[in-house]
């Protein structure tokens, strides 16, 4: 049989499935990194369904079937994916990716997605990044790195990206198909915002390598950057 394909939630549909108690993927043994990530991918975009469908090259297909069956799937339709369905994709990560801390610590989102898009699924690096003039690097998320700025008391996500690569002096290199960014707000301990505002649409226009922007002061195509 061909797999299921459920369509990611929207507008009201997101809302009412999505909303109440016993709503999401449950958390149990450290992972919650996971929960919310796989939450993020998966439940309202179909941006990355190809991880679901598409026969890459290097594709198991058993952490396929997992992800797209016991995952995705009861996610987009009934709101809620039991612990059990995350810790049976766990198991699976432990095996291939020969780590046997995936079922029960608390790991950076970015280890996982690295694992489950570059050596389990075989997915192309979604990001090409270049700092300074250096050589282009690839990537399939970017992290926020940003000193404590005293005039961010709750920032966006457009300011966030905006001053992390202004600090880091990075560019696209291209508009990436998928932008997939890890809020500096993580870990037990500190936390850098006690709340960060989502961004509906990011303007990355500023974030191009060699894109034309217009000028702050008279609108024509600027030639300096500041």
């Amino acid at each position: 049989e061909d797999p299921e394909s459920v369509p990611p939630l929207r507008n009201e549909a997101a809302v009412r499935v999505l909303q109440g108690r016993m709503k999401g993927i449950q958390g149990h043994c450290n992972s919650c990194y996971m929960d919310a990530a796989l939450f993020s991918l998966f439940s309202c975009t179909s941006v990355l369904d190809s991880m679901l469908f598409m026969p890459f090259p290097l594709c198991n297909r058993n952490v396929q079937g997992i992800l797209r069956d016991e995952i995705v799937n009861p996610l987009r339709r009934t709101g809620f994916v039991r612990a059990s369905s995350v810790m049976h994709l766990r198991e699976q990560l432990t095996d291939k990716g020969q780590c046997s801390s995936f079922t029960n610590a608390e790991k950076d989102p970015e280890e996982f997605l690295n694992l489950i898009m570059q050596q389990i699924l075989g997915i192309e690096p979604l990001l090409k990044l270049q700092s300074g003039g250096q050589k282009e690097q690839e990537c399939y998320c970017y992290q926020i790195f940003m000193d404590k700025q005293e005039d961010l008391v709750v920032p966006d996500v457009q300011q966030l990206v905006e001053r992390s690569f202004l600090s880091s002096d990075l560019k696209l290199v291209e508009i990436p198909s998928c932008f997939i960014i890890q809020m500096p707000r993580f870990g037990k301990e500190y936390k850098m915002f006690s709340k960060i505002i989502p961004s509906l649409e990011l303007d990355i226009t500023d974030l191009l390598l060699d894109s034309p922007r217009e000028c702050c002061l008279c609108g024509d195509v600027a030639t300096l950057e500041c």
